[in-house]
């Protein structure tokens, strides 16, 4: 599966966010997911979904190997990991996320939660033809 985005159909209700942070981490709170709403102003309605893209620029720069590629997405070891914030720095899409009071970035890991339950559409499955053309 390959996370698609239609920033378009976005109505920035964060309904993915919340269902991110319910299924990764067994929480209700948007704040709390590996993807972000950021919001375009003055323009109104105008919202940009950010995820991780699967580019692998996260595990290059990590010094301690702690982010591996499984099956075609990149995890975190939170074994591994020494929470230096190498990887929040090199992510070019700004989708790792290290929260304060956390030892350990968050990232997308394709679970597909969001898209099952975006009402618009904006979040798809990219590898669906069907789904790229717009049907939701």
């Amino acid at each position: 599966m390959k996370l698609g985005v239609k920033d378009e159909l976005c109505s920035g209700c964060k309904i993915c966010q919340t269902i991110c942070s319910l299924t990764l981490f067994d929480v209700c709170n948007p704040k709390r997911s590996a993807l972000k709403i950021v919001g375009h102003f003055p323009a109104p309605g105008r919202y940009e979904v950010v995820t991780c893209d699967q580019c692998g620029d996260c595990a290059e720069v990590c010094p301690v190997e702690a982010i591996k590629l499984e099956n075609g997405v990149y995890k975190i070891d939170r074994d591994e990991c020494t929470g230096c914030g190498a990887c929040v720095d090199a992510c070019p899409k700004g989708a790792m996320i290290l929260w304060r009071g956390d030892d350990v970035p968050i990232k997308c890991t394709l679970c597909g939660a969001c898209m099952e339950f975006c009402p618009r559409g904006a979040l798809y499955d990219a590898d669906k033809p069907s789904e790229q053309a717009g049907v939701a």
